[in-house]
């Protein structure tokens, strides 16, 4: 259906005159005309009408019906057109933050596609905790972030990724029993946890500030890699993601602990602000959501095999 008809359609319907339509499309109002009439024969249908000499042309019954899906058609192809023109011709800057959960996970087949979509884009990226990468999508230093969500605040949209489980794990040297354990039995070593202003830091400090112990020791970072690496050398003992230490669960270096309580799962989203109004983010959020859909499928498959 040839486009020019359906946009000169809609633009005759909104003014209701075929000299102004022409101007606003910059032809003539013959041109006008003859689109009309091509489009009404091609549908087979009368869309406008004149009521008097001097009125303005109005829409028939079956052009008032027919409107709103040639609004959505010409929406949806203009909607094609801009990402296409994002994905081939953009070529500048995407300032991206990510969450090193993310970074241990799935982040590499995500940038393998961005760069397939989008060749001609750069990445600037940042990996930091959650809550720098909230500031930094609030006061628009950053184009998106891939972090623990979601970032509640006006004009900033998000969009659910992977959800990731934790557990408390130490090395075998501690040499603690094999059976449930309540968490007084823990305070003996240092906590090693995510950095302080972290969800998961607040609600493991919080859970054991309720405890009736002597005040314990945490130590806290932003690199998860570092947490995992004090726990094997047995510094402490840690809650980390499941996805992180799987290897070092089968080589022996870490030892899950079966504990009465352990912090909740971690949710991750794709956070950026829409105003102004970004295509290129709007556009690879669509991606990131694609790969963390893509590696939580591949998970659950070799969980399913094991």
């Amino acid at each position: 259906m040839n486009y020019k008809r359906l946009e000169t359609f809609m633009w005759v319907a909104k003014i209701g005159n075929f000299r102004k339509a022409a101007e606003k499309l910059h032809t003539t109002q013959p041109a006008i005309s003859a689109r009309i009439s091509g489009l009404e024969e091609e549908l087979g249908v009368k869309l406008f009408e004149r009521i008097g000499g001097s009125s303005p042309i109005m829409l028939t019954p079956k052009g008032k019906e027919l409107l709103p899906y040639v609004e959505k058609i010409l929406y949806q192809t203009e909607q094609l057109r801009k990402r296409a023109e994002v994905s081939t011709a953009y070529s500048g800057v995407l300032r991206l933050g990510v969450s090193e959960t993310i970074v241990n996970t799935w982040l590499p087949q995500f940038l393998s596609r961005l760069h397939k979509d989008m060749p001609k884009l750069a990445v600037d990226m940042i990996v930091d905790v959650t809550e720098r990468l909230a500031v930094g999508i609030k006061d628009r230093s950053l184009d998106l972030a891939l972090l623990m969500g979601p970032v509640t605040e006006p004009n900033i949209v998000n969009r659910e990724l992977s959800t990731f489980d934790l557990s408390w794990v130490a090395s075998p040297e501690l040499d603690l029993p094999d059976r449930l354990l309540y968490l007084e039995e823990l305070v003996n070593w240092p906590i090693i946890t995510y950095a302080r202003g972290t969800k998961p830091y607040m609600e493991i400090m919080q859970r054991f500030r309720d405890l009736e112990v002597p005040p314990v020791h945490f130590f806290s970072s932003t690199s998860l890699a570092a947490c995992r690496s004090l726990t094997i050398d047995g510094v402490g003992i840690s809650t980390l993601p499941n996805v992180m230490i799987k290897k070092e669960l089968e080589e022996g270096k870490l030892k899950k602990i079966r504990a009465v309580w352990a912090p909740s799962d971690l949710s991750f989203t794709a956070s950026y602000s829409d105003e102004p109004f970004n295509p290129v983010a709007d556009m690879v959020i669509e991606m990131a959501v694609l790969a963390a859909k893509e590696y939580d499928a591949r998970r659950l498959s070799d969980e399913g095999e094991n």
